[in-house]
């Protein structure tokens, strides 16, 4: 029989562990900011360009009118809604594993962001979110006038 020697952590990693499966599973998943009230997350991947940020946010089963996105003090806020199938009862269905309600995501933008010309656009259940970036100050010459 070997011995091992005892490690509280461990133990307190494992119910950690267990704590966050469980409301992981009951309040839609981990990672990310989530906007207050939010019932679940859509994932969403962020990239950078030389001009831009670009963000993509998977959105399947919802339509264009049922998105919002605003943008305060550098916040890019994006919320909406999922609805649940009209026309069938729930006692109908013998599995459920999308989420349904309202969702929402925050992302902080950075400084070099043009927040006056955000652009969004939905394609195949994907939210495509263009930032620009502000052209950057350009050093500027001058020129040095000789006197006499």
């Amino acid at each position: 029989m070997a011995v091992s020697r005892w490690d509280p952590f461990r133990d307190l990693m494992s119910i950690q562990s267990e704590l966050n499966r469980l409301f992981g599973r009951t309040y839609g998943g981990e990672g990310g900011e989530t906007v207050r009230g939010a019932t679940w997350t859509p994932p969403l991947d962020v990239y950078e360009t030389g001009d831009r940020f670009v963000i993509n946010v998977e959105l399947p089963g919802v339509s264009a009118d049922q998105v919002d996105i605003s943008v305060e003090d550098s916040t890019l806020q994006i919320t909406g809604e999922r609805r649940f199938y009209e026309g069938v009862g729930e006692d109908d269905f013998h599995r459920v594993e999308r989420r349904f309600g309202t969702f929402g995501r925050t992302l902080s933008l950075p400084s070099n962001a043009n927040l006056e010309r955000i652009e969004a656009s939905f394609d195949a259940g994907v939210l495509v979110i263009e930032v620009p970036k502000v052209e950057e100050a350009k050093p500027k010459k001058v020129q040095i006038k000789a006197r006499g």
